[in-house]
């Protein structure tokens, strides 16, 4: 297990705060650390004893045993010690990434395009850059150790905004917006505990194995295969295939690909022109120090965060950013898992984990079992899992009795005091919403997106934002849809019986021969998202001659062709 980098320009300083570090307490431990974490590569593991199996067993009052340290992590290489100084610039990374590029030949209108919106929102790589300071030398690192392009270090930028809680509206999630189906292929797993989709270390290494894969699908072209990280490879695949049908190149430049495809990729290249020389383009991009910044603490039982924050004196904010995968108030109980933390504070944090019992780690209730309590109900009153509730009291099944006793873990901490968690950035979004008044709509048949949205008079972005949907699947009839409705506003219907006239007009189009959803779209002046969501038809699907298909017009604003 490689131990993780990245950089910054001060240890204790990884989210661009000023807040300085108090120092371990001077013991013969730490000493010991010290020499053994210098400039060295070293995987660090916290040996505490597993929570309590059973009820009946105490041994969650032991103390955890001391620290060690296992040297696993490969050769730094030369260029990041820089001996022999005739490269002083490249203290900055970013000016180590931009001198290792290798998409340089590359000119077109569509890069000229994004660099000029680059230009004139400059201010938005300035940010990007800052929220990258924690993360990009991780992710360099494990782009250079896998011997692909250095510029897919700066996807996240394209993605994700270098923002780790980023979630779209097709249920992408974390910096290189991995969806659940492509994630689940690459191993990062998603439960009560955490999201390995917004894992930094896990979520870089599944993007490089999956870029890695499609660049062998597409026979070793990058930009090909960057678009089809974008739109998938089945997308990409059909463009090729009609392109060789028509004698046509079969180069990314050349394809039909979906506009957001064929802005995705120019977008790369013209951040990957801008770092290179950011002065030219009038950019300010955050410093970052080409140094380790941060590393991998392995732990092998629960950790409550709010310990760990204490124990490190960081923020719990700064426990989350580093470590967004986790969804909850605590560390999974899983064995192994792992954790960044800066450099500078992890000899600190193993100091004070091993001077503290277990039982210190994660607080523990013992609760007798009431009448008509099930394990779903106390799971989550505790903020837990019913699994975990089982695992660690042995229970065989989901059953339990009144009378008996269990163990189950509790927060130190209120709930608010964990900001970050899943569950309280779900109780923000929802009292951002507290004039509103909340409705239930059960899906059923023939339902969409479109017909909900015009029913209670509220934006389609809207409804998929509040249930987490996606755009490209069909909604499943059962389902219930979570609506907020404005009670302040007094909305204006224009319907067919105040004004008149039906405004919006329902069409059914059918498909011919070459049609795409570009052309009709622009047709009926309408967008290729709307179309989708009428229709709830799936992405990667082409359209077939004599498919029906539905077009709300506008009759009045339409500029239909």
């Amino acid at each position: 297990y490689s131990v993780v980098k990245t950089s910054s320009q001060n240890n204790n300083s990884f989210l661009g705060s000023t807040a300085t570090t108090k120092s371990a307490p001077e013991t013969v431990e730490n000493k010991k650390q010290d020499l053994i974490t210098q400039e060295s590569k070293e995987n660090v593991i916290i040996n505490t004893a597993s929570a309590p199996p059973s009820i009946h067993k105490a041994t969650f009052e032991k103390s955890i045993d001391t620290a060690k340290l296992i040297n696993s992590e490969p050769p730094i290489k030369k260029d990041f010690i820089d001996e022999d100084k005739k490269a002083i610039v490249e203290k900055n990374l970013w000016n180590y990434v931009s001198s290792r590029y290798s998409f340089t030949n590359y000119k077109h209108s569509r890069i000229d395009e994004q660099v000029k919106w680059f230009k004139k929102h400059s201010a938005y790589l300035t940010r990007v850059s800052v929220r990258a300071k924690p993360y990009l030398y991780l992710i360099v690192k494990e782009v250079e150790e896998s011997n692909i392009p250095i510029e897919i270090a700066l996807l996240p930028i394209i993605e994700s905004a270098f923002y780790p809680f980023s979630y779209s509206h097709g249920t992408a999630s974390g910096l290189w917006q991995f969806i659940p189906s492509t994630a689940k292929l690459y191993g990062l797993e998603d439960n009560w505990w955490k999201d390995d989709r917004r894992d930094v270390v896990a979520s870089t290494k599944a993007a490089i194995s999956y870029l890695s894969n499609l660049n062998k699908i597409f026979k070793g072209d990058w930009l090909l295969s960057i678009a089809a990280y974008n739109s998938g490879p089945g997308r990409v695949q059909r463009e090729i295939k009609k392109n060789k049908k028509l004698g046509k190149k079969t180069d990314f430049w050349s394809l039909h690909l979906p506009p957001e495809t064929r802005s995705y990729v120019p977008k790369l290249l013209a951040v990957a022109r801008i770092i290179k020389n950011p002065k030219k383009y009038n950019q300010e991009l955050g410093y970052i120090e080409n140094k380790k910044h941060v590393q991998s603490v392995i732990l092998d039982s629960q950790f409550d965060l709010a310990l760990i924050a204490k124990w490190t004196d960081l923020s719990l904010d700064e426990i989350y950013y580093l470590n967004p995968g986790l969804k909850r108030w605590a560390t999974p109980g899983e064995e192994n898992y792992s954790i960044l933390l800066p450099v500078g504070k992890v000899s600190q944090f193993i100091g004070n984990a091993s001077n503290h019992p277990n039982k210190e780690k994660v607080s523990w209730l013992r609760y007798k079992i009431k009448a008509g309590d099930t394990l779903s109900e106390l799971a989550l009153k505790y903020r837990t899992t019913i699994q975990q509730i089982q695992d660690i009291n042995d229970l065989p099944s989901i059953n339990i009795r009144a009378g008996k006793y269990i163990i189950v873990p509790v927060a130190q901490k209120e709930p608010r005091f964990y900001s970050l968690s899943e569950e309280q950035r779900k109780i923000r979004r929802m009292e951002s919403h507290k004039n509103f008044k909340k409705i239930i709509h059960k899906v059923t048949k023939g339902d969409s997106l479109w017909e909900i949205s015009r029913r209670y008079n509220v934006l389609i972005d809207s409804i998929v934002k509040w249930n987490q949907l996606s755009l490209t699947k069909p909604l499943r009839v059962g389902n219930e849809l979570l609506i907020y409705k404005d009670t302040k506003t007094k909305y204006k219907d224009l319907s067919a019986n105040q004004v008149g006239i039906d405004i919006d007009k329902k069409l059914v189009y059918s498909v011919r021969q070459d049609d795409n959803l570009s052309f009709i779209a622009n047709k009926f002046d309408v967008t290729i998202e709307d179309i989708k969501i009428w229709n709830n038809i799936d992405i990667e699907r082409p359209l077939q001659p004599g498919q029906k298909l539905t077009i709300v017009v506008n009759v009045i604003n339409s500029q239909m062709k």
